[in-house]
């Protein structure tokens, strides 16, 4: 039968590691007792206290019981990060897979509901559909109440609502952006 073959990456399975820790950590226990328990063997059976050394080693043994206990533990599943969603959630609109990339966001603002990142991004990939203008309005609102400083979020909003014909309010955010310094792509003078 052949040798399992590893990843490339060189790790080998965390299952057979944890299984090999677990051994180690009772192997370096029992050594642990018995070095502990030597002096007081030898003072009962023998008559005199031996062994010197015996509860430094036992001493270590115990470290490297601690030692194969905590790397041996079963390995959580990390939770990625808001970065790793967003930038999840771009690859997949980028090769034209908004809806999925939609589901992405709509995951990271399940665990992150303060991510206005997600909401701003969610907003421009609903703006490819025509109907979805109004998802795409609560999204750029809702990132402006959560980063109220983002410049780009307000001309984001005043493409939504050119798109609605409400301009007065698009003006409104094309002021708002351009008081906080942002690029409103509006003609000078005009």
């Amino acid at each position: 039968m052949p040798a399992p073959q590893h990843d490339d990456d060189g790790e080998p399975p965390a299952v057979p590691w944890a299984s090999q820790a677990r051994q180690c950590r009772r192997a370096a226990l029992a050594l642990a007792v018995l070095f502990a328990s030597l002096p007081l063997v030898s003072g009962l059976f023998l008559g005199r206290g031996g062994f010197d050394g015996a509860p430094e080693i036992a001493c270590l043994c115990l470290f490297a019981a601690a030692y194969f206990h905590l790397t041996g533990r079963a390995r959580r599943p990390t939770i990625p990060d808001s970065a790793t969603f967003l930038g999840e959630a771009i690859r997949l609109a980028a090769s034209g897979e908004t809806g999925r990339a939609i589901a992405i966001l709509n995951k990271a603002l399940r665990l992150s509901p303060r991510l206005w990142q997600a909401r701003e991004y969610r907003g421009q990939m609903r703006l490819v559909r025509p109907d979805a203008a109004e998802s795409a309005l609560q999204d750029f609102t809702e990132a402006i109440r959560l980063a109220p400083g983002e410049a780009h979020l307000y001309i984001l909003r005043s493409h939504v609502f050119t798109l609605l014909g409400r301009e007065p309010a698009a003006r409104a955010d094309l002021e708002v952006a351009a008081r906080l310094g942002g690029d409103t792509g509006a003609p000078a003078g005009g």
